[in-house]
């Protein structure tokens, strides 16, 4: 679920820091589309296509958002969202077609005090994955997950720049063997080409989230649009250098704040 998590998070993050969004009492509501398909490292492709309603409210010290999404999965089972090929109890090499209810996530986060310079701003995060998702379908590891990550943004001149690094702590799944704990750490940076369009490019590192899975390496370009004062539209393309990534996916996210 992480990487998912991830793009949203830092598709928010980014239009918060270049529209300087984040405003005591603000709250948003998205809807986001994803399409992902490869072969992830498996003998068969898997498309997986992924639809999540996010809500936030950040009160200017602290921040709550929660995303529930919807889920179809074609393939051999043996592909979960955001962690890629795994292996099953029970292996199988029909394809076939899964949608439901996919793993709801809530999070907390702290805004610190903005260091002297008035530039750099420091977030704590807390991920919980909670287990909503059908496991005997593929849909999800039928167990919650813990995430805990700082992130850290500047702004020099009209670029921003920031960072995330964490730790996720994965439940043991009796369906998905051998899951593994692991870290994850994102690099990336906006530039406003106006007062509406930014664009940037994200990198993103996960440690193998299994024994036999490869870690992710990932370079995320992305455009963000600024429609009007509550509007806000954000596009993501990835492209993965290991065999855990899709060979194609696209990820949108329209968001309305008030």
């Amino acid at each position: 679920m992480k990487k998912f998590i991830q793009l949203i998070v830092l598709t928010m993050f980014m239009q918060a820091a270049v529209a300087q969004d984040v405003i005591p009492g603000r709250s948003a509501f998205g809807i986001g589309a994803y399409y992902a398909k490869g072969d992830f490292g498996q003998d068969s492709e898997t498309t997986i296509r992924y639809v999540p309603a996010t809500l936030e409210h950040d009160n200017g010290r602290w921040g709550l958002q929660l995303l529930v999404p919807r889920l179809e999965v074609e393939g051999p089972g043996t592909v979960l969202l955001n962690l890629g090929g795994i292996s099953r109890a029970v292996a199988s090499d029909e394809i076939t077609v899964e949608q439901g209810l996919g793993d709801a996530v809530a999070s907390l986060i702290y805004h610190f005090d903005p260091l002297p310079d008035r530039q750099t701003f420091v977030d704590l995060r807390l991920d919980v994955k909670l287990p909503t998702a059908d496991e005997a379908k593929a849909l999800g590891t039928g167990q919650a997950d813990y995430s805990l990550q700082v992130d850290i943004s500047r702004q020099q001149g009209a670029m921003t720049y920031f960072a995330t690094a964490g730790y996720t702590y994965r439940g043991n799944s009796p369906v998905f063997q051998e899951l593994r704990n692991g870290k994850f750490v994102q690099l990336g940076l906006a530039y406003p080409l106006s007062q509406r369009i930014s664009v940037g490019a994200i990198y993103d590192y996960r440690a193998a989230p299994a024994a036999f899975s490869d870690e992710i390496h990932e370079l995320l370009p992305y455009a963000a649009f600024q429609l009007n004062e509550n509007w806000s539209f954000s596009t993501v393309i990835t492209t993965g250098f290991t065999d855990a990534s899709a060979d194609f996916s696209l990820l949108g996210q329209l968001r309305y704040s008030w």
